[in-house]
């Protein structure tokens, strides 16, 4: 599968996320073409700030692998992740970032901060953003615009 199969997924768990009243964002994490784990957003669910679904699928793949790092691994994620999950990337040595629309409020990737490729940290995370961005931005509009009603 290609990043825009692995985004797929991602979107998919995003929907769930959706289903569950949660804030639609969905994440998965990849080794060497397979996937390792696959989460949404927990927050409202688990009433913990930091259940993203970037968190969750790191600390459900770190787990799978019976090592706090997670090198050689890729996260999906439908929208650019925030400080927390940045600094989470960081902290796991993941190799790759993929997401798919920006977050112009909170993201930390490229938005309002790069903390992935700052050169002063001791890890750098490669990053890819956009991948079905549309659709990712369309699952966050779509989900703001109903609690607004």
């Amino acid at each position: 599968m290609d990043d825009t199969g692995f985004m797929r997924v991602a979107l998919k768990m995003a929907r769930k996320a959706r289903l569950y009243g949660e804030v639609p964002v969905g994440a998965i994490v990849v080794r060497e073409g397979k996937i390792l784990s696959m989460a949404h957003n927990l927050t409202r669910s688990l009433n913990d700030p930091t259940a993203h679904a970037e968190l969750v699928a790191l600390r459900r793949a770190a787990e799978r692998l019976g090592d706090w790092r997670l090198a050689g691994c890729a996260l999906f994620c439908t929208v650019e992740p925030c400080i927390q999950c940045a600094g989470a990337m960081l902290l796991s040595r993941v190799d790759r970032l993929v997401y798919g629309c920006a977050d112009p409020k909170m993201g930390a990737v490229h938005s309002l901060f790069s903390l992935c490729g700052d050169p002063r940290l001791n890890h750098q995370v490669r990053v890819t953003g956009g991948v079905l961005g549309e659709e990712a931005t369309a699952l966050m509009r779509d989900f703001f615009k109903s609690l607004r009603k």
